[in-house]
């Protein structure tokens, strides 16, 4: 049984788990963005943009300010890019290790090829 301070965790986890929503945090990590900058460095049309920004919008780890027609989005707390920065580290560790194995393993058959 979930309590519900689990379900809101892994609804934020859910808001971040897309690879175009974690594209435009790495962004937003380097300061307020329009739509159309986002747009511009992230090589996406308007309507797929819009609907990731909403649904980090929608979890509350974007904010939006609005200034005419142009709309700027920002992380809502630098939390996010230390969480961002940790999960780099946990993954490049966790590949460093992968490839150590793998490195470990393709020693170990040639070994076995030679005494084969």
């Amino acid at each position: 049984m979930s309590t519900p301070l689990q379900v809101l965790k892994s609804e934020f986890f859910r808001a971040l788990a897309h690879p175009t929503r974690i594209r435009i945090l790495e962004r937003l990590v380097q300061g307020e963005r329009s739509v159309q900058d986002l747009q511009s460095a992230l090589v996406l049309g308007q309507p797929v943009v819009s609907q990731h920004l909403a649904a980090l919008r929608a979890r509350n780890v974007v904010t939006v300010r609005r200034e005419g027609t142009q709309a700027y989005y920002a992380l809502r707390s630098p939390l996010v890019a230390d969480l961002l920065r940790v999960a780099r580290e946990f993954l490049n560790q966790r590949l460093s290790e992968s490839q150590s194995e793998s490195q470990s393993m393709l020693r170990e058959l040639k070994r076995e090829d030679r005494q084969g």
